[in-house]
């Protein structure tokens, strides 16, 4: 372990809830629910005001609706999440070679790596400014923990929760890991936890004290050495810069079970595209098509087929996972289904063309425009899907986001990021006048998908109250 904190963690605090409280001025301050709005929905994130109610990541959506009623429940926007990420990982990446992104919203940093810290003098104004420069770049928090080891600065950024800092200095860690509880340390979780405490050890002094032998033959050998040495804050992991994805795959869970065979297709199509989608974003392409299908009785079924060569090619992709459907027998009812590539590599293979089955599909001009349409004729329906918390734009009143659908209507707010708290409207959901519409930056003059201002009426005063809050549609 270093002889000073030069590992930097950096944690957003709550990001998709507080990147949904900066888009929109009525809900700063509120308790903002992110997740799947369905039976099966569960929690990704819910902001600090939420937490107070018992609301918490990870749980069913139905629960989180007891405890916090009156909270704001919006459908995730992955996109402007991951623009965001970007603005901040670009802003590590400034600080050292060796930045360790472990999701959007967490990663290490090695300030060593990059010469930018080398006592705990120039660590703490390194992470101070790296606060500020991120509250510069997208309005938001996040709690960095400074340490001399991984464990460590992520602890310390646990404690630094909300919007703040911690560093952790050399020959302090003993004493400060000592009276924390067991489930401190990583790797710990309710079972390792229930199965310390159940032997006498509650905090990692405790554990320290059992010594070695007894936590091997409580957890076996290799938990045992591992909870050992971590009680005594020794951790050698070092920040890696680049992790090798194996896979890439994308999936969606439905409200409820889908039973036509047609319908299935087309969503396995869909998600074909947006798996595609996802791999070329990523400069990668793969030789192996995996189908993921969840059936009524939760029954999970993989089917994978394997190519000659490396491809990225869409219908190429369709194809073999259509191929794949045709293997599974969806009586009764599918609740989740899934599409994957593995066997990644960086290149493609010119003739794989001629792997298709059949004619190949024409590739839509532009991959959003192509799952628009396969969503449409798996819908059978014209009428249009307004997710809360998505966003619109009307052609007289100006931007918006959805708080709310249902009975052939649709409830806008109309606001923007640096606009008043809006006013509140109502449309029939085929309104001609109404249209999705991409995020617009979190702060003025940064790039974004969006562009341009709210228009009309996108800075109405602080009119109608909150109607409408988590009435739309799925995740």
């Amino acid at each position: 372990m270093r002889n000073a904190p030069t590992i930097l963690h950096l944690d957003m605090d709550a990001f998709y809830a507080s990147v949904e409280q900066a888009s929109k001025p009525s809900l700063r301050g509120k308790a903002v629910i992110v997740g799947g709005l369905g039976p099966r929905g569960v929690v990704a994130t819910a902001s600090y005001e939420a937490r107070v109610f018992g609301v918490h990541s990870a749980m069913p959506m139905a629960q989180a609706r007891r405890l916090a009623p009156n909270a704001a429940y919006l459908v995730p926007r992955f996109g402007i999440y991951r623009d965001t990420s970007e603005q901040v990982m670009a802003l590590l990446r400034e600080l050292s070679p060796l930045v360790e992104p472990l999701s959007l919203d967490e990663a290490f940093v090695d300030l060593e790596a990059g010469e930018t810290a080398w006592d705990e003098a120039s660590a703490r104004l390194v992470g101070t400014k790296l606060r500020a420069d991120i509250r510069a770049a997208t309005g938001l928090a996040g709690s960095v923990g400074l340490a001399a080891s991984k464990m460590l600065a992520k602890i310390g950024s646990e404690q630094a929760k909300p919007d703040g800092l911690v560093v952790i200095e050399p020959g302090t860690e003993r004493a400060m890991l000592g009276p924390m509880s067991v489930r401190t340390l990583p790797g710990v979780g309710p079972a390792t936890g229930d199965h310390l405490r159940r032997a006498g050890i509650h905090t990692v002094e405790e554990i320290a004290e059992a010594g070695e032998d007894e936590l091997v033959r409580l957890l076996g050998k290799a938990h045992g050495h591992a909870l050992y040495a971590m009680a005594l804050a020794h951790d050698e992991r070092p920040v890696v810069a680049e992790r090798e994805t194996k896979s890439v795959s994308v999936e969606d869970t439905y409200d409820v079970d889908i039973h036509d065979r047609v319908r299935v297709g087309f969503e396995v199509q869909r998600l074909a595209d947006r798996c595609v989608r996802r791999l070329r974003g990523a400069g990668l392409s793969g030789r192996t098509i995996v189908l993921k299908v969840r059936r009524y009785d939760f029954s999970t079924l993989t089917r994978s087929e394997t190519l000659r060569g490396p491809t990225d090619d869409p219908a190429v992709v369709r194809e073999a996972a259509a191929r794949l459907l045709d293997s599974v027998d969806t009586t009764g009812g599918v609740r989740l289904l899934g599409v994957g590539v593995s066997g990644l590599a960086d290149y493609t293979q010119e003739d794989l063309f001629a792997q298709a089955a059949g004619v190949r599909m024409e590739e839509a001009a532009e991959d959003g425009e192509e799952e628009a349409a396969v969503a449409r004729r798996a819908e059978g329906a014209a009428e249009r899907r307004w997710h809360a918390g998505h966003d619109v734009r009307h052609a007289e009143f100006g931007h918006g986001w959805v708080q709310g659908s249902g009975l052939g209507r649709v409830t806008v707010r109309f606001e923007t990021p640096r606009s008043e708290p809006g006013r509140v409207r109502t449309f029939r959901v085929d309104d001609p006048g109404l249209e999705a519409a991409e995020p617009l930056p979190l702060v003025e003059g940064r790039p974004g998908k969006g562009g341009g201002s709210g228009g009309p009426g996108a800075g109405g005063g602080a009119g109608a109250a909150d109607g409408g809050l988590g009435a739309g549609s799925r995740l």
